[in-house]
C-alpha cells in the first residue's frame, strides 16, 4: 500500500511538472525580453539560466555562454559551453571560447579557437589576434604567417583600438601589423635584430603618429641597446 502511494505521488508530480513546464517556459521567456528591454544582464542571465534548464539546446547554451562573455564574466562562459575545440561548434561559441581564453590569458588554448575562427571566416582582424597569440607564445614562425596576411589584407578603413593610456585610441590595423612584425624581427634575435625593429617602428610611427605603444616599445628597445653597448665598452679582466 505504501509502495503505491509513493508511486502515485510521483506520477502526480511527473504530470505537474508536465502541464507546468509550458506555464514556465512562457513565464521565462516573456521574462528574457523584458529584461532584454531593461538592459538588465543578471536578468537576462537569470532568464536564460532557467530557460536552458526546462528546455535545453545547444543555442541556448550558446547564447548564455555568450552573455556571460560580454559581461566580462570570461570562466563562467566556459563552464557553460567548455574550452576544447570542438569541430561542430557554432559561429558563436568558438568566438566565445577564444576570446574567453584569450582575457584569462590562455593563449596556447586560444590559438586553435582562433584558428577555427579563421579557418571559417579568414580575415585580417582575426589574423591580428592570432599574430598577437603566437608572438606571445613564441611561435614565430605562425605569427609571421599571419602578420604576411594582415598587412597584405588589411583595408585602409580598418582600425585596431588600443587601451595602455588613460584615453583609449584607434590606429589603422596595417600600422598595427608593422608593429607586431617589428616585435617579430625583434625576438628572433633579441641583440642583433634592435636597429631592425626600430626602423620598422620609425616607419609605422609615421604612418600612425598617435602610436602611443610605439614610442614605449621604441624606447626600451633603445634602452636595451645602450645597455649593451655599455656593457661592451667595460674593460675585460
Amino acid at each position: 500500500m505504501k509502495k503505491l502511494v509513493v508511486l502515485g505521488l510521483l506520477i502526480s508530480s511527473y504530470m505537474l511538472q508536465a502541464q507546468s513546464n509550458p506555464d514556465l517556459l512562457k513565464h521565462y521567456e516573456a521574462f528574457y525580453k523584458e529584461m532584454k528591454t531593461q538592459g538588465d544582464i543578471e536578468g537576462i542571465i537569470n532568464a536564460m539560466t532557467h530557460l536552458n534548464v526546462l528546455s535545453p539546446s545547444v543555442a541556448r547554451k550558446d547564447t548564455l555562454a555568450y552573455i556571460y562573455m560580454s559581461d566580462g564574466k570570461y570562466t563562467q562562459a566556459l563552464n557553460t559551453i567548455g574550452y576544447e575545440r570542438l569541430v561542430d561548434d557554432s559561429d558563436i561559441a568558438i568566438q566565445v571560447k577564444a576570446l574567453s581564453l584569450k582575457s584569462l590569458k590562455e593563449p596556447e588554448l586560444a590559438i586553435p579557437q582562433f584558428e577555427e575562427m579563421f579557418k571559417r571566416n579568414p580575415n585580417a582582424l582575426i589574423a591580428y589576434e592570432l599574430a598577437e597569440l603566437n608572438l606571445q607564445t613564441q611561435k614565430l614562425a605562425e605569427a609571421d604567417k599571419n602578420i604576411a596576411y594582415g598587412l597584405a589584407n588589411a583595408k585602409d578603413d580598418m582600425k585596431k583600438a588600443y587601451y595602455e593610456t588613460q584615453t583609449p585610441y584607434e590606429v589603422s590595423l596595417k600600422t598595427a601589423f608593422m608593429y607586431l612584425n617589428a616585435l617579430s624581427v625583434y625576438n628572433k634575435d633579441k641583440k642583433a635584430n634592435i636597429d631592425a625593429a626600430v626602423d620598422i617602428l620609425d616607419a609605422a610611427l609615421k604612418a600612425s603618429p598617435n602610436f602611443n605603444l610605439i614610442n614605449l616599445t621604441k624606447n626600451e628597445l633603445l634602452r636595451q641597446k645602450q645597455v649593451m653597448q655599455a656593457q661592451a665598452a667595460q674593460p675585460k679582466n
